[in-house]
């Protein structure tokens, strides 16, 4: 046999090949983590969104979050241009339905304003409030989108129960800790500035 120092270059080449091999795995696993907050299109505001946006995705249904995409958080007023943007989606034959974490008291009234379906006590990022909201609609996932001001909600929460998403730019950014810091962290895994 060959002495033990002829052997460590072979030993160290085998090392070296499985921590690239290794290494190569971890950036395959942080790309597919990476992957569930990634959204497929990324607007200022809701009312950016064109029919022609929709329809090259394949989308037939918008799943509309309500607190800082349609309006302020826990706000009554609508986003300017809203009520035209929900009729000339109506009129292009893409169907909504207002999808929200809010409780049925808070989304009942605001979605009648706007003459909207809902599924209020969403769970969002649980999938139960988007096949609530897809199944109202009547498509299927792949033509489905959710639109919506976050990342940790709507967008991960989209991409768990298989259909796209669309992030807008909050409507006015919320002042609890809580906000606070999932915003933060927003910002880290957003590479474009919007």
């Amino acid at each position: 046999g060959s002495s033990p120092q002829a052997q460590i270059p072979l030993i160290k080449h085998k090392l070296k090949k499985r921590s690239d091999a290794v290494r190569s795995l971890l950036y395959l696993l942080k790309d597919l983590f990476m992957a569930i907050f990634k959204s497929n299109l990324i607007l200022r505001r809701i009312t950016e969104i064109t029919p022609e946006m929709v329809k090259s995705l394949g989308i037939k249904a918008l799943l509309l979050d309500v607190d800082n995409t349609l309006s302020t958080h826990h706000g009554t007023i609508l986003v300017e241009g809203l009520p035209e943007w929900l009729e000339i989606m109506k009129q292009n034959g893409i169907k909504t339905v207002v999808v929200s974490n809010s409780k049925r008291f808070r989304i009942e009234p605001f979605a009648g304003r706007i003459n909207q379906p809902f599924v209020s006590l969403a769970c969002k990022p649980l999938p139960f409030g988007y096949a609530k909201g897809r199944k109202m609609a009547g498509v299927k996932k792949k033509e489905c989108a959710i639109v919506g001001d976050q990342i940790f909600t709507d967008v991960l929460g989209a991409n768990l129960y298989g259909i796209k998403s669309i992030l807008v730019r909050p409507v006015k950014l919320e002042e609890g800790w809580s906000f606070k810091v999932r915003r933060y962290f927003e910002k880290k895994l957003l590479k474009e500035k919007f």
